[in-house]
């Protein structure tokens, strides 16, 4: 598996161009991660996400003023578990002083968060408010965790949230190995939202959140274990 992502990872730089081992495959995996959970939150817990801040404050904005049937507390909520999980994110890369070594280990309890929100979504539901509240607490935290450990490692051109700069360089900018690793993270996103729906609309919270555990237990196995090029 390590060699397949090293191989992905070493193909969104240009020969021999990438200095960050298999950190750049992982990324893309994060990204996927977003748009699952955003549309478990966005479809399941009350028109909310737990990725995109933008997003929840907008929301917030035309639900107090009664627009449409937006909920006045989910969006405070995320958006507070989400400055909690990057509060969280960042203290610990001070504290480690490793950003690989911070990254890893948010990796690993953004997935025990998830799992704990798996838990809730198999006993509980999703079509209570307590329910809907403990699963928007749990995701956006741990969206807030990987989005503050991704942004210290510093990989250029790969974003595993926000995607509205990323959209503009594509745009604007002359075609390259950066524009292509831009278009991988809005690829991942969007492959990750349509699988997120499809498993969401179709069965239930469970096995999309079950999919976003998958692939946040690789990405965490996967970056504990260090390859020649990484740091």
């Amino acid at each position: 598996m390590r060699g397949g992502l090293q191989w992905a990872a070493d193909g969104l730089f240009p020969r021999g161009g990438n200095p960050h081992g298999v950190l750049p495959a992982l990324l893309i995996l994060l990204a996927m991660v977003t748009g699952i959970v955003d549309a478990v939150s966005y479809l399941g817990l009350g028109r909310v996400f737990v990725a995109n801040m933008t997003g929840n404050t907008v929301f917030l904005g035309f639900a107090l003023l009664g627009g449409g049937d937006l909920s006045k507390w989910a969006p405070p909520l995320s958006l507070a578990c989400f400055g909690a999980g990057a509060w969280s994110s960042g203290l610990l890369t001070r504290q480690v002083g490793n950003a690989r070594r911070a990254f890893t280990i948010a990796t690993t309890v953004h997935a025990v968060l998830v799992a704990a929100g798996l838990v809730v979504a198999l006993t509980a539901g999703h079509h209570t408010a307590g329910a809907r509240a403990a699963l928007i607490a749990l995701l956006a935290c741990g969206m807030g965790l990987q989005n503050a450990s991704v942004r210290a490692l510093g990989v250029p051109d790969l974003v595993t949230n926000v995607l509205t700069t990323t959209l503009t360089g594509l745009a604007a900018d002359t075609p390259g190995r950066a524009a292509f690793r831009r278009f991988a993270s809005v690829a991942a996103m969007f492959l990750g939202a349509l699988a997120g729906a499809t498993l969401h609309l179709n069965i239930g919270p469970a096995p999309a959140l079950t999919l976003a555990l998958v692939l946040l237990a690789i990405v965490a196995l996967a970056a504990r274990r260090r390859g020649p090029r990484s740091s």
